[in-house]
């Protein structure tokens, strides 16, 4: 009996050593587990022109704002990543994705086919139209190409604008500014006849005392092939996981009322269209 008694004890001992270390090896391994997760937060450099509003510009105080930034802020809370937005100039955006500089571009680039070979595009986060702006005194009446023949019309380069103004207005000189400001200072000093551009930032601009000059004569007919489907999140090409978590996070602010509250700051109708 005392033998019994004896082994009794020691192996009672022994499970208590064994569920002390037990305890300890888990403790330690939540411990770890914790510091993992918190190094393997998803962390972002997102690029923005920062002078394109109502999209995105730059305030007084130096900060980004505007519907992309709010956007981007939703999409990176909706990710649980820690984001950081980045001004890049328009014609460096597509480089600097390639080389690592960016992570994600949400800068109103449009998903079209010829960028589609340089970046991948998560779905769309809204569809624009384009269209075309004129001095008041203007004789241009409309939009097609019979229209604006003989006319200069200024974009900003390295855009769908300018793709679809090459391609539209053969009858055109067409005219390329490194940003679509430099374009519309030109209408206003009477360089350029037209400036073709996304509708809403046009219609943004008219109301400035700038464009207290101009007036719109209306969109232009799209052309699926330049224009594309949309405007998408880019990113760097191989990154299909990343691409993923993009579309998740851009259904989920879709579904639970995030996009129409910030959509409704900004326009009043929906900017994310059919």
């Amino acid at each position: 009996m005392r033998t019994t008694t004896g082994a009794n004890r020691f192996f009672s001992k022994a499970l208590r050593n064994l569920a002390i270390a037990g305890l300890v090896t888990a403790g330690a391994v939540a411990s770890l587990n914790i510091a993992a997760q918190a190094q393997e937060q998803l962390t972002l450099k997102i690029g923005s022109e920062g002078a394109y509003p109502p999209y995105n510009f730059v305030k007084a105080d130096g900060s980004v704002a505007g519907f992309e930034i709010d956007i981007a802020n939703a999409l990176c809370e909706e990710l649980k990543a820690k984001c950081e937005i980045i001004v890049q100039d328009w014609d460096g955006m597509i480089p600097a994705l390639q080389s690592g500089k960016l992570d994600a571009v949400i800068s109103s680039m449009s998903i079209t086919p010829a960028r589609k070979e340089q970046v991948d595009f998560s779905n769309k986060y809204y569809n624009p139209a384009a269209a075309i702006a004129v001095p008041k005194d203007s004789d241009v009446k409309g939009t097609t190409k019979e229209d604006l023949a003989g006319k200069t019309i200024g974009v900003q380069s390295s855009t769908i604008h300018a793709v679809f103004s090459e391609h539209e207005y053969t009858d055109s000189t067409i005219t390329p500014y490194g940003s679509v400001d430099e374009a519309r200072m030109d209408m206003v000093s009477g360089r350029v006849d037209a400036v073709n551009d996304n509708i809403v930032s046009l219609i943004d601009w008219l109301k400035t005392p700038e464009g207290e000059c101009c007036k719109l004569v209306g969109p232009v007919k799209p052309n699926l092939e330049i224009h594309g489907p949309g405007v998408g999140v880019a990113i760097k090409k191989g990154r299909e996981e990343l691409v993923e978590k993009f579309n998740t996070a851009i259904l989920a602010i879709r579904d639970n009322g995030k996009y129409k509250e910030i959509n409704d700051k900004y326009f009043d109708f929906d900017i994310y269209g059919e």
